[in-house]
């Protein structure tokens, strides 16, 4: 990583490094709350499955 900013440091280009940085996170970051938002989705919908469950037990057994 050095040689590479060495590299953008020379041609006067640090503005580009600092903005390719910058949406590189922003789009890693944005990756990751999608990956918690699908499982965080397949949670609840378990969740819900489960209670449906537990509501046609309790109503067969009347």
């Amino acid at each position: 990583m050095d040689d590479l900013t060495r590299v953008f440091a020379s041609r006067g280009d640090l503005a580009h490094l600092a903005l390719f940085l910058w949406a590189s996170g922003a789009s890693a970051l944005l990756v990751w709350a999608l990956r918690e938002l699908a499982s965080s989705n397949r949670r609840f919908n378990d969740f819900v499955a489960e209670i449906a469950r537990l509501t046609r037990f309790f109503n067969d057994r009347r």
